[in-house]
């Protein structure tokens, strides 16, 4: 048993690019020691362990939008948004897609979209002189071929989420091993 609060990486990806710019936030958020982290599919997730979760970063490919499969999954959450139970937990999300002007933001915009609905903190990444080839202020993006720009943006947003949801949720709590 832990007594840390949890940080459920949530992602949609079959291997690919997108895949390996979650491994990067999921290697941000091994930097804090205070919490810790639950790394899931969305083939492999319940939308009820929502519920066990103080902090969610969540990826999509970029496909002119989140993913289908993903969008369904949140669909499944709406007792959660009903009853606000996901409020004052801390969000995050990161894209990954071939092309720069394929509409990544729009789809980190999506993704945000679902967090602020359940009354999440959503954090982002501040400026940045990396931000200028890799990112965006809505969250984690690569394009293409994952560079080093983009594995250090990812880890920064992994661990800046880590680290807010251990100092929002400092009173331990046990969670299974």
């Amino acid at each position: 048993m832990s007594l840390v609060p949890d940080v459920l990486l949530l992602v949609d990806s079959r291997g690919g690019l997108t895949e390996q710019l979650a491994e990067a936030v999921a290697a941000g958020i091994r930097d804090v020691p205070d919490v810790r982290l639950r790394y899931r599919r969305v083939d492999d997730a319940e939308p009820g362990e929502l519920k066990e979760i103080q902090g969610l970063i969540v990826g999509s490919p970029n496909w002119s939008g989140m993913t289908g499969k993903l969008k369904e999954w949140f669909d499944h959450s709406g007792d959660l948004w009903e009853t606000g139970e996901l409020a004052g937990r801390v969000g995050a999300a990161f894209t990954a897609g071939w092309s720069r002007s394929g509409g990544t933001e729009a789809t980190l915009l999506q993704l945000l979209h679902l967090l602020f609905s359940h009354g999440m903190v959503v954090v982002g990444l501040p400026w940045s002189e990396r931000m200028r080839r890799s990112g965006s202020y809505y969250g984690a993006t690569a394009h293409g071929v994952m560079t080093e720009d983009d594995r250090l943006q990812a880890r920064q947003l992994g661990r800046r989420v880590a680290e807010l949801t251990a100092r929002l949720f400092p009173e331990p709590r046990i969670a299974d091993q």
